[in-house]
């Protein structure tokens, strides 16, 4: 028995490298027109032999910030950006390409697109207020540069609701959802045989809403559900108008161009949304077909993971009955599955603890090392997350298909 702790307890304290030492740094310069020959660096190794390699120095998005003020729940902000990258390994090959945060739709562009269309009435208000501005500065007026700059937004017109009693502003909202709430790029480069890297793709992820929230000035917040039949025949419509406007940007006129759509939960929602359909287009500007995607995120205990994934579910439960055994005071375990045609892919399970002493921690983390062995099969990714009150005390991690269980107790 006590050479079965000490060897549990030298497991416990390895902590896996990343990547070995002694390669050197790529030095690489941007191709083209592209700032004066910077110089940029590419890292030899990446974290995984998945992952894609990133240009340094680290270039921001063009459009940095805007996700965070458009996308509501920060789960859908991370799964959004990593999920992109997750599908377009299926397009541009990580062993191949290199990473970068999109550079060509900028921060005012988006926000322009992202904005509500305007009516008919709307517009030649805003064509005539904009041409006596103009006029009164003695500046050219191009009155169809002006039109086309004010038709940039991509969200359902709706007429001016000043006038209207509250029960008329609320049908107006209803009838006309925004069903578009961000729109994220990403970048992927080659090596070139001069140590340039040169663009070859590009990726677009849009955010589109499953509940449209909304308020009138007397009254509200309401919540407005979209079905997903809806927002896929919106969103659809939209990739369309998207790509159009995105080969009139020089540079990406004719890369391929990968687009995804991205189902939002609701703004409180424990999981996050998931990719519901994409499409590549190599070269134009139509879009021939589109491939659904069927993935989904799962919390447990839930209803909704009891009804779909009951022997999940139940194993989860049973993890959390086995913890009370040991912890009489424990809360409870909360997990969260990722299911891609409906089969489990990752299982994340996050176990809240009080802990007072570092022995608590280690002999826990012993117990629920056993449990894993035991309990859970090994054809998914397995994470289990040991936290006190406001820090992560240690932390499991077995890859699908190994029998071997990670662990690190954090000092």
């Amino acid at each position: 028995m006590k050479k079965l702790f000490v060897g549990l307890i030298c497991a416990l304290l390895i902590l896996s490298s990343c990547a070995p030492k002694g390669k050197e740094d790529e030095v690489l310069q941007k191709s083209e027109e592209e700032t004066q020959q910077e110089l940029s660096i590419v890292p030899s190794y990446r974290l995984a032999g998945d992952n894609y390699k990133m240009v340094l120095p680290y270039r921001t998005s063009e459009a940095r910030g805007v996700i965070t003020n458009q996308v509501f729940n920060r789960l859908d902000i991370d799964e959004l950006e990593e999920g992109l990258q997750h599908h377009s390994k299926e397009v541009f090959d990580p062993s191949k390409y290199y990473f970068e945060e999109g550079q060509y739709l900028t921060r005012e562009m988006v926000y322009e697109w992202l904005g509500r269309a305007p009516t008919e009435k709307q517009l030649e208000k805003a064509v005539q207020d904009k041409i006596a501005r103009l006029e009164k500065a003695n500046m050219t007026v191009n009155e169809d540069k002006i039109r086309k700059e004010l038709q940039q937004g991509l969200n359902p017109a709706m007429e001016d609701l000043e006038g209207l009693d509250d029960k008329e502003k609320v049908k107006k909202h209803r009838e006309n959802p925004r069903y578009l709430s961000h729109i994220l790029e990403q970048n992927y480069l080659e090596r070139q045989d001069d140590n340039t890297v040169k663009l070859v793709g590009v990726s677009i992820g849009l955010a589109l809403k499953s509940v449209y929230r909304f308020q009138t000035e007397e009254t509200g917040p309401y919540y407005e559900k979209i079905s997903k039949k809806e927002m896929l025949e919106e969103g659809k419509k939209l990739a369309q108008t998207i790509l159009k406007r995105v080969r009139e940007i020089d540079t990406l006129k004719d890369v391929p161009i990968m687009i995804a759509l991205y189902r939002e939960e609701e703004r409180s929602s424990p999981v996050p949304g998931n990719f519901v359909a994409k499409t590549v287009i190599d070269k134009g500007t139509t879009i021939d077909n589109w491939e659904s995607i069927d993935e989904e995120y799962v919390l447990f205990p839930s209803k909704r993971g009891s009804d779909k994934y009951f022997d999940d579910y139940q194993l989860v439960k049973n993890f959390g009955d086995e913890i009370v055994d040991y912890f009489p005071n424990f809360i409870g375990v909360v997990g969260e599955g990722f299911y891609v045609d409906k089969e489990l892919k990752k299982l994340t399970l996050e176990i809240p603890l009080e802990f007072y002493g570092k022995s608590e921690v280690i002999g826990f983390t012993q117990y629920v090392y056993g449990l894993i062995k035991e309990r859970f099969p090994t054809y998914y990714d397995l994470e289990v997350k040991i936290k006190s009150t406001d820090r992560m005390e240690s932390f499991l991690y077995r890859n699908a298909g190994e029998e071997d269980i990670e662990v690190h107790i954090f000092h």
